[in-house]
């Protein structure tokens, strides 16, 4: 008999090795007939436990294991299957246990099953997957949606409970409550997503929606999953909050009514353009933390005018842990400019939001969308690894990072990259740097080194000399010095600069 059982746990070791998921066999162990405790007789090695221990819990107790297992909701279950042959799973079994480095509350899907002589355990953890996307979809006002076509089911996220201000108690807003909670003047749009789910395609489409005593604008992107036979099964929906967005191009256009429809001073006209700067991307006085860095950004309008101008800037810590970030130049200047760069800058964010992360890739939606605007421009998008201190990235036509480390800097060899907006189709290879800990790079628009008095070789030398001087090894925090060198307005550009070392 104990040959059998041997023999049984040889191959269910050999199962379950293959098993890319936390299962394991349990058998029992009994006392005067009664199960005091269960073995571990096999475990898979695709998920560790809480412990960290894989595999290696085969051959021990539970309850040596997992001291406050013993009575609770899970070792009922594992007693009645054992008992009854019936199957059971608990949607959200939470365990606690007193102990550093674990969890104080950690949230498991379990299924248990009656298999041979003892129980198959099949088991998720979902309160670290729970936990990250809420936070995504904190963090992007984003949420989702399926709905049953077929049943009429519903389901929603956190987040869309969020945007709709709704008791999750309550489930999920009724159908018809959301078709009469859209602003009438914005039924047609919403009608014509139907038509082009109806046709194959993925719509996407912005809604005003009323939501408690306002309006919210909502960006709704879906899509419709058929069956065999081409019925329609089920409706997928994203939707973010982008009433910010809204606000700000709403900012923006009531700001350009003011410079046509008054005359206005060079005090007035400057205040305005400090207006949009600071409502289209705030530029922090002090350094300020990245994962794996810290950055410090200058802005300095064009001296000759006072022009609002193209530049723009985006620095984030992304929630994967890399960091993104770029820098760009809208062609020409005024209100038009500015209202490119709030579009580029705003549809960057939007992508990030959604997981693209790729510096090529997104330089390539960027080069679309100035293509659609009819907006030229150049840019720069980086992605930094604190893990491996590397920095891939591109460019569209704009001017390669300098890189400074231990008193020298350098220009980034710089991969191809046409300029935003020339051809649709352009595509920008990305090119990589491995840095070091206490490296500076500098992103730049063309207004720290472009002046009519002077060639571009000359001004970039001396901002090469002055980053140089930032990073000589005896200075611990080279970021402020260097933003100070920097601040040299241009007669006739404006000019933006990133700068970050690594720490």
């Amino acid at each position: 008999m104990a040959d059998d059982a041997d023999a049984i746990a040889v191959v269910v070791r050999e199962l379950l090795s293959a098993v890319p998921a936390g299962c394991t066999f349990l058998r029992p162990v009994t006392e005067s007939g009664a199960v005091v405790d269960f073995l571990v007789v096999a475990t898979s090695g695709a998920g560790a436990d809480l412990l960290g221990l894989g595999t290696t819990r085969t051959g021990r107790r539970l309850t040596q294991l997992y001291p406050t297992i013993a009575g609770g909701p899970l070792w009922s279950a594992y007693l009645r299957v054992l008992s009854t042959g019936e199957p059971t799973s608990l949607e959200n079994f939470r365990y606690n246990q007193a102990a550093a480095g674990i969890a104080a509350d950690s949230s498991f899907v379990v299924s248990v099953h009656r298999v041979l002589d003892g129980l198959l355990v099949w088991w998720e953890r979902v309160d670290e997957a729970r936990r990250r996307l809420d936070r995504t979809e904190s963090l992007g006002s984003l949420g989702w949606s399926e709905y049953n076509l077929v049943t009429g089911e519903m389901d929603w996220s956190p987040g869309l409970y969020r945007i709709f201000e709704r008791d999750p108690a309550l489930g999920p807003l009724p159908r018809a409550d959301q078709a009469a909670a859209v602003v009438p003047e914005d039924a047609p749009v919403a009608e014509l997503s139907w038509q082009t789910l109806d046709s194959g395609a993925t719509a996407d489409v912005t809604v005003r929606f009323r939501v408690g005593d306002g309006t919210k604008h909502l960006r709704i992107l879906s899509d419709l999953a058929r069956d065999p036979a081409g019925r329609p099964l089920k409706i997928y929906a994203v939707v973010q909050d982008v009433s910010a967005r809204e606000r700000s191009r709403s900012a923006i256009e009531r700001l350009s009514d003011q410079l046509h429809t008054r005359e206005m001073t060079a005090l007035a006209e400057h205040r305005l353009a400090a207006q949009l700067q600071q409502l289209i991307q705030p530029v922090p006085r002090e350094p300020f933390p990245l994962n794996g860095l810290r950055a410090t950004v200058g802005y300095l309008p064009a001296e000759s005018a006072l022009r609002v101008g193209g530049d723009w800037y985006h620095a984030q810590t992304l929630p994967d842990g890399s960091v993104l970030l770029a820098i760009g130049d809208v062609a020409g200047h005024g209100l038009e400019a500015a209202n490119g760069m709030a579009h580029l800058r705003f549809a960057l964010v939007a992508w990030l939001s959604i997981g693209l992360r790729d510096p090529g890739e997104l330089l390539g939606h960027m080069n679309r969308l100035c293509v659609q605007l009819g907006l030229t421009g150049t840019a720069v998008i980086g992605v930094f690894s604190p893990v491996t201190r590397r920095l891939d990235w591109a460019r569209a036509g704009h001017l390669p990072p300098l890189l400074g480390r231990g008193g020298t800097a350098e220009a980034l060899k710089p991969p191809p990259g046409l300029l935003l907006g020339a051809v649709a189709g352009a595509e920008y290879p990305a090119a990589a740097a491995d840095l070091r800990a206490g490296d500076v790079v500098l992103l730049y628009t063309d207004g720290l080194v472009e002046r009519r008095a002077m060639d571009v070789g000359t001004h970039l030398d001396w901002v090469k000399s002055a980053l140089s001087a930032a990073t000589e090894p005896d200075i611990a925090d080279p970021l402020p010095g260097l933003r100070r060198l920097l601040r040299r307005p241009s007669p006739d550009d404006d000019t933006c600069t990133l700068a970050v070392q690594v720490v």
